[in-house]
């Protein structure tokens, strides 16, 4: 069963999430939050798998609330999704930057917010498909220079391929169709380059290609 933490300050917000996710098999609501404080707090008490967390929140922000639950060592099992109410809001960025696995407009179809909640708790998620794109070119753009990442160097050559593949928004599927591979071999790269690079998620990995500059703006068509 998979636990999910609602936080946002909108009660009917709130309610349409919880009745849609309540009546999912596999899914239950662990509970809900008003703001960031209060997020912070049931994310102790409760520890749920996944956290959907709205950016703008009294008392603290989900910006702020994102990154302590990720600092948080005893918590790192905790995914945060953001919710947002536009495609690129001006603290997506930041929220990817501070750990958040990565978000979903409010107005996100019902299936397409399923998907993602059981996809995040398997490291597969990254952002709403239909504007991941968009987004990481965006996040490139406002990306400083590429720095040389040494820890590139423990990548093999393949897991340096995937990473970029990764790093223009590419799904495990996509990726294995690109190089002719099985989805779980595909799969399987991007984990051991995760784990080699430390990165919490696919979300990190595409920072971390972007800023060791693996990955260029420009290189998304």
């Amino acid at each position: 069963m998979i636990r999910v933490l609602l936080a946002d300050d909108q009660s009917l917000v709130r309610a349409g999430f919880k009745a849609l996710l309540d009546a999912q098999r596999d899914i239950e609501v662990a509970g809900e939050a008003a703001d960031g404080e209060e997020a912070l707090r049931k994310v102790r008490d409760l520890r749920p798998d996944v956290v959907l967390m709205d950016i703008r929140m009294p008392v603290l922000d989900g910006l702020e609330a994102t990154r302590r639950i990720t600092e948080d060592a005893g918590q790192q099992d905790v995914k945060v999704v953001m919710l947002t109410t536009f495609e690129l809001d001006e603290y997506v960025f930041e929220a990817i930057r501070s750990g958040a696995s990565g978000f979903l407009v409010k107005d996100t179809e019902p299936d397409e917010l399923l998907r993602a909640v059981r996809a995040v708790v398997e490291g597969d998620a990254l952002l709403s498909p239909g504007v991941t794109r968009r987004l990481i070119a965006e996040f490139a753009a406002r990306s400083k220079e590429p720095a040389v990442a040494q820890s590139l160097a423990e990548l093999t050559e393949r897991e340096r391929e995937v990473m970029a593949l990764v790093g223009i928004g590419l799904s495990n599927d996509e990726i294995a169709r690109r190089l002719v591979v099985s989805p779980l071999t595909a799969k399987t790269h991007v984990s051991r380059t995760m784990v080699k690079l430390g990165a919490r998620d696919r979300a990190q990995l595409v920072v971390l290609a972007y800023e060791s500059g693996l990955v260029r703006p420009g290189w998304l068509g």
